[in-house]
């Protein structure tokens, strides 16, 4: 029988065989991470430094890590349940006194393995809700219930479980392996396993080259790494993040992303992740969910698909064409509305009117497109509306 660990393997090892072996090699220490095996923890983290220190021997690489993968197939590893919810909201509202701003009602369900994008302009509440959450910010009305796989003990316990990582962290003294090494002693790791367990997360998260390297000498991004791995040690049900991506160029970001929804589908430590971001399109693609939140109302990108109601097609656009060339061709087709909103045209559609039609349309007319996208079921609807 196909298990998920054998499927994540069987993953790996494609992307090896396409020659992808960046992406591969993460999938690879994910796998690796999911045995809880010391020897297969010690093998990832020489194959790592092995390939730190071979940067251009690829054929030998992907031979030292197709081995080690087909070793890791071989090991037994325990699957945890994902099925039933980690956190539940109902109601969720907090009112502050001066009235100058209220937050929900909200209510939110999450299991394990989900990850949900919190959107939203500036000032609507993304941060509250976070910290809420979080259990660092009291409520007014409503519930918040957790179902970890042991229930808390004390607060300390429940923050175990429960990671909140704010936009700006604080500075730490030492260096990167020594503070994450603390971090497990503190967390009562046994010792013969606090080094294997430190390496494989610094090895994950791409900070090999900067273990040893202390707080000043790390960029804005390398800490927030630094930050993760430091959260992710611990071993988290819940994983609240408030913009990871800030401090990041549009590359870092993408690979940040897709390492979180990654990590979080581990089979035997799946995670339930809450992230807010202002790069909306990049966290739409590895969310299960997308919350928009304006004025502290919220909003998200499901809502079509509950409806009965067909869906109104929006498209968003960039061209160097005039209004008049775009419109020619649009026009044809249902057009409701075409708005230009910071550069970009808008074009609304009335219900049922085909994208691909309007595609074909635009390419026959030789309109230039140096940007196009459908917004129908993106929470971008909700930013231009």
């Amino acid at each position: 029988m196909t298990t998920k660990h054998s499927e994540r393997v069987q993953d790996a090892l494609q992307f090896f065989a396409q020659n992808d072996t960046d992406l591969a090699f993460r999938k690879l220490l994910d796998c690796a991470a999911d045995t809880q095996s010391m020897p297969i923890y010690q093998k990832a983290i020489a194959l790592t430094d092995w390939k730190e220190n071979h940067p251009n021997e690829l054929q030998s690489f992907t031979e030292k890590a197709t081995a080690l993968l087909n070793e890791i197939a071989q090991c037994q590893v325990t699957e945890v349940p994902t099925s039933s919810p980690v956190l539940e909201a109902k109601n969720l509202q907090k009112t502050y006194r001066s009235g100058m701003f209220s937050l929900g009602p909200i209510d939110l369900t999450i299991c394990k393995k989900q990850v949900y994008g919190l959107v939203g302009e500036n000032g609507n509440g993304k941060t509250t809700l976070l910290r809420i959450l979080a259990h660092d910010l009291s409520y007014t009305t409503g519930n918040i219930s957790y179902f970890f796989a042991e229930k808390p003990k004390n607060d300390y316990d429940l923050r175990t479980k429960l990671a909140y990582i704010p936009q700006r962290t604080d500075k730490w003294q030492g260096s990167l392996i020594d503070n994450l090494k603390f971090t497990l002693a503190c967390y009562g790791t046994p010792p013969e396993e606090n080094e294997p367990r430190t390496l494989l997360m610094i090895a994950r998260l791409g900070l090999w080259k900067y273990k040893n390297l202390n707080w000043e000498a790390l960029s804005s991004g390398y800490k927030m790494r630094f930050e993760l791995a430091r959260t992710l040690l611990r071993k988290p049900e819940l994983l609240l993040l408030d913009e990871p991506l800030g401090n990041l160029d549009v590359l870092a970001q993408q690979v940040i992303l897709e390492d979180l929804k990654m990590i979080a589908n581990s089979v035997n430590n799946p995670i339930a992740l809450i992230l807010s971001s202002q790069q909306l399109f990049e966290v739409e693609k590895v969310s299960d969910k997308v919350i928009f939140l304006k004025n502290g109302k919220y909003r998200d990108n499901a809502e079509t698909e509950t409806q009965n109601t067909p869906t109104q097609l929006i498209i968003e656009l960039d061209t160097t064409n005039s209004r008049e060339e775009l419109l020619a061709v649009l026009q044809t087709f249902n057009l409701e509305k075409l708005q230009y909103n910071g550069g970009i045209y808008i074009a609304y559609f009335a219900t049922n009117t085909d994208y691909s039609a309007v595609l074909e349309a635009l390419g026959k007319a030789k309109i230039t497109l140096t940007y196009i996208r459908n917004i129908s079921a993106s929470t971008r609807r909700f930013f231009v509306s």
